[in-house]
C-alpha cells in the first residue's frame, strides 16, 4: 500500500481509506472481517461522520467501536477521521462553536476514544462564522480531542475564508472524484475551450490545484460512482468504452477492474487518497491493490478519454 504525507504534517497515511458509512446494519463479525481485510491490505485509516447511520447521530461510529473494542495500544495503530456540521434532522448545516464541540464529544463517546486524528467540516455551511470555527478548532486541539483539521466539498475561497481566522492548518479537503465524475481535473484539461462544457468552472476555481499549492490532501469520495446518484460505472452498460479500456489494463496488470479505477486516482501527482465505501472485504482488497499500480501517461489519458472527457 502506497503511503503519502497528510497535508504538510509528519503523519503518514495510506493512499486508500475505508469509509464506514454503511456498517450500521452489519454484524460484529462482519465489521471485524471488513476491518481485518483492510488492515491486511495496508489500510489503517477509517473515515466516519456523525450523521452516518439510519438512526440517531453517531450510529456507525458506535457500531465500529462495539465491534472492534480497541485497546489503547490498538487505537494508536489506526487513524480515525470523522466529520461534523450536517444536522441530520434538518436538513441544514451548523458550524457554530457549540454544535462542533458537541458533535466531537458525541463522536469520541461513540467511538470509545479520547481523540480524533482528523476532524472534517462536512460540506460548507452558508452561514459560517469563521471566528467560531477557529475557536472550536483551538479548544478541541488544546483539549487533545482533535489532532488535525480539514474540510469536505469546499472551494478555494471557502477555505481561504476559514483560514483567515484559523490558527490550525487545513490539511484535508474531501471531494467527489471518479473517472466519470472528474470536474476538478477535467476542467483544467479543457481550459479556454469556449464551446466545451467541460471547460466551465464547477469547483470554485481550480480546487485541486489550490490544494496542491497549499499542502492540502485531497480525499476522493465515491471513487467508482458514475455521478452523484447514478450508480457505479464499473461494469455498467452505459460506459462500454471505459469498461473495455479498464478491462484491458486489468489484464495487463493482473488485477481486478476496481484496482484500475483506484489507480487512476492514486497515479495523479496530487497524491490523493481514495475513500472506499464498500462493505465487501474482497472488494476492499481488490481496490487497495490499485494504489501500487504505476499507470503510464498514455494509460491514464486513455482512461480519461474513454470516460467521456475531452482530451484536446
Amino acid at each position: 500500500m502506497k503511503r503519502i504525507p497528510l497535508g504538510e504534517t509528519d503523519v503518514s497515511v495510506p493512499a486508500v481509506v475505508l469509509g464506514m458509512m454503511r456498517i450500521e446494519r452489519r454484524s460484529d463479525d462482519e465489521i471485524r472481517e471488513l476491518v481485518r481485510s483492510a488492515r491486511d491490505a495496508g489500510i489503517d485509516f477509517f473515515d466516519h461522520a456523525d450523521i452516518y447511520g439510519d438512526g440517531p447521530a453517531h450510529g456507525c461510529e458506535q457500531r465500529f467501536a462495539d465491534a472492534l473494542r480497541f485497546s489503547s495500544s490498538e487505537r494508536e495503530q489506526v487513524i480515525l477521521q470523522s466529520k461534523a456540521g450536517i444536522v441530520k434532522d434538518g436538513p441544514y448545516y451548523d458550524f457554530s462553536y457549540d454544535h462542533l464541540v458537541e458533535a466531537v464529544d458525541g463522536s469520541l463517546q461513540a467511538l470509545d476514544t479520547d481523540y480524533l486524528d482528523i476532524l472534517l467540516l462536512h460540506r460548507p455551511d452558508a452561514l459560517v462564522e469563521p471566528d467560531e470555527v477557529a475557536r472550536a478548532f483551538d479548544d478541541l486541539w488544546r483539549a487533545g480531542k482533535v489532532r488535525h483539521f480539514g474540510v469536505s466539498n469546499h472551494t478555494p475561497r471557502q477555505i481561504e475564508l476559514l483560514a483567515a481566522s484559523l490558527t490550525r492548518p487545513i490539511v484535508v479537503n474531501q471531494l467527489q472524484l471518479s473517472l466519470t465524475h472528474a470536474p476538478i481535473i477535467a476542467q483544467g484539461a479543457a481550459s479556454n475551450m469556449a464551446a466545451q462544457a467541460q471547460a466551465h468552472t464547477l469547483d470554485g476555481g481550480g480546487v485541486l490545484d489550490y490544494c496542491r499549492l497549499n499542502g492540502i490532501t485531497v480525499q476522493a469520495w465515491s471513487p467508482f460512482q458514475a455521478g452523484f446518484v447514478d450508480g457505479v460505472f464499473l461494469g455498467s452498460v452505459h460506459y462500454p468504452e471505459l469498461n473495455a479500456a479498464i478491462d484491458v489494463l486489468a489484464r495487463r496488470y493482473d488485477v481486478e477492474p476496481i484496482a484500475i479505477a483506484t489507480a487512476w486516482i492514486t497515479r495523479h501527482p496530487a497524491r490523493m487518497q481514495v475513500v472506499l465505501g464498500t462493505t465487501t472485504p474482497a472488494r476492499v482488497e481488490a481496490a487497495a491493490a490499485g494504489s501500487d499500480i504505476p499507470l503510464t501517461r498514455p494509460e491514464w489519458y486513455e482512461l480519461f478519454r474513454a470516460a467521456g472527457h475531452v482530451v484536446p
